[in-house]
């Protein structure tokens, strides 16, 4: 079996926490965050990174309210998978991703997006064993 190396990512308006791992391990580990300002060196970062990875598949986290129910994030979140599938031609997935970023946080307090992705990628690999 030939192990398929993924990239997940926690998508923010600000910043994109970014998670790597494969499917022969099933492990995911933090990789980076973005914190570009223009979404062209968002993108050019993205790329960088799947051609480093030959990453062919991605994970993108999917929030919603903790009843389920989507907010304006979602879409943008829903967009961002489309664009990384149009741009680079990856196939996408999306995992429910919430409480990730909440969960998480660094020691001035704010959310460890790379860590985050990290979860939302360990539950993909749960869930798609």
């Amino acid at each position: 079996m030939t192990a398929i190396t993924l990239l997940a990512f926690d998508f923010g308006q600000k910043r994109i926490g970014v998670a790597v791992g494969n499917t022969f391990l099933k492990q995911a580990q933090a990789l980076k965050v973005i914190s570009a300002e223009s979404n062209q060196v968002k993108f050019t970062e993205i790329a960088d990174l799947l051609r480093e990875w030959q990453v062919t598949h991605c994970v993108v986290g999917l929030p919603s309210h903790p009843d389920g129910v989507e907010h304006e994030m979602s879409a943008r979140c829903r967009r961002f998978a489309h664009q990384l599938e149009g741009r680079f031609g990856v196939t996408t997935s999306l995992v429910d991703e919430r409480y990730t970023s909440a969960v998480l946080s660094t020691k001035r307090g704010e959310p460890d997006d790379a860590e985050a992705a990290a979860l939302i990628l360990q539950q993909y690999f749960e869930e798609n064993p």
